[in-house]
C-alpha cells in the first residue's frame, strides 16, 4: 500500500472495496448467513405481495439464501398440480437444496406442517399430499411434524403459514439446524398421499388422461415413457378426433400446425401442435382421455 501511495495511487483498506468511484465497506458474512438454495412452489400468483413477503421472511433469517422460484402460478388450491410442478423441477437442483411447496387450502386447520428429508433434499410444506410424487420417487429418510414455534415468525397468521412457518423453517434449516429441532419425527407412512390418476392397460391399449396444459398449450399426459414399447413406431395415439402414428423426437417433428406425440422433458407423453397451442386449437383441457394403441402387454 505504501508503494502505491508513493506512486500517487491509493488502495482502499482491506475491508473496503472501490466501486464507481466510491469506497464502500465490504459486507461480512455472519453466523446467521449462509449461501444455500431454497426453491418456492406456490399458488400465490404474481399480483399480490404474498410471495415477496415469504421471501422476506426467509432472508430475514438467512440473508445469504439463494431463492429460486419454481412457479407461483399453480392453479389456486390445486394440490395435484402443485405436486406435478414440484416433481418437474426439484431433481435438477444440487444436493442440499431445500424445496418449499405451499398450495395450502387447509391452512390454519388441522393439517400438519411437515419437513420431509431424503438423501439429497429437504421438503417443507403442508401435509396435504403436495409431496406425493416426491415420496413416490425418492426414498424418504425422515419426516418431521413442525411444532417448534421458536423457529416460526411471531405472531403466526392462521392464513399465511408460507410466510410465518414454512419460510422461516426452511431458512433455519439452510443455516444448518438439524431437522429434529423443528419437532417430533413422524412415521413416513402417515404422510398424506394423493390418489393421482394412473394410465391403465387393457388388451394392447393404454388409456390415460391429460394432467397438465403448459404455457405453450402442450397437452401433458400421465403416460410415462416406460409405459410404452421400445419401438414406438408401432403405436398410435388418439385423442378427441386426432390420430398420431408413432412418436416424434421434437415439437418440430410434425408439419406446421399438425399434431405430434412426443416424450417431453419430464418423461411424460405429450401431444403438441407445431407452432400453435394444442389446447386452444383442439379444444382440449385437463382431464381429456388419451388412448395409445399398439402397446404390447
Amino acid at each position: 500500500m505504501q508503494a502505491a501511495r508513493e506512486r500517487g495511487g491509493w488502495l482502499p483498506p482491506a475491508d473496503h472495496i472501490r466501486l464507481a468511484g466510491l469506497v464502500l465497506p465490504m459486507k461480512r458474512k455472519t453466523s446467521r448467513e449462509k449461501k444455500a438454495v431454497i426453491t418456492l412452489t406456490t399458488d400465490f400468483g404474481l399480483k399480490d405481495p404474498y410471495q415477496a413477503a415469504m421471501k422476506g421472511a426467509i432472508l430475514t433469517v438467512n440473508p445469504g439464501a439463494v431463492i429460486v422460484d419454481v412457479t407461483h402460478l399453480v392453479a389456486h388450491c390445486d394440490i395435484a398440480q402443485g405436486a406435478l410442478m414440484l416433481d418437474g423441477a426439484y431433481r435438477w437442483f444440487p444436493p442440499g437444496t431445500i424445496h418449499v411447496a405451499v398450495v395450502d387450502p387447509g391452512v390454519g386447520g388441522k393439517r400438519r406442517a411437515i419437513l420431509v428429508e431424503t438423501a439429497r433434499y429437504a421438503f417443507v410444506g403442508p401435509d396435504n399430499g403436495i409431496f406425493s410424487l416426491v415420496c413416490a420417487r425418492e426414498r424418504v429418510s425422515r419426516a418431521v411434524h413442525l411444532t417448534g414455534k421458536r423457529y416460526f415468525s411471531a405472531p403466526v397468521s392462521p392464513t399465511f403459514h408460507g410466510r410465518d412457518v414454512f419460510g422461516p423453517v426452511a431458512a433455519a434449516l439452510s443455516l444448518g439446524k438439524a431437522p429434529s429441532v423443528f419437532g417430533p419425527e413422524i412415521p413416513v407412512a402417515s404422510l398424506v398421499r394423493l390418489e393421482l390418476p394412473a394410465a391403465k392397460k387393457n388388451k394392447g391399449t393404454l388409456t390415460g388422461s391429460v394432467i397438465h396444459v403448459d404455457s405453450f398449450g402442450n397437452l401433458i399426459t400421465n403416460i410415462n415413457r416406460s409405459d410404452l414399447p421400445q419401438d414406438c413406431s408401432v403405436i398410435r395415439v388418439r385423442m378427441k378426433g386426432i390420430s398420431v402414428k408413432g412418436l416424434s423426437e421434437s415439437y418440430s417433428g410434425a408439419a406446421p400446425g399438425r399434431p405430434a406425440a412426443i416424450i417431453g422433458s419430464t418423461g411424460l407423453l405429450e401431444i403438441a401442435l407445431n407452432g400453435a397451442s394444442a389446447s386452444d386449437v383442439l379444444g382440449v383441457k385437463e382431464g381429456e382421455r388419451v388412448r395409445v394403441e399398439g402397446v404390447l402387454i
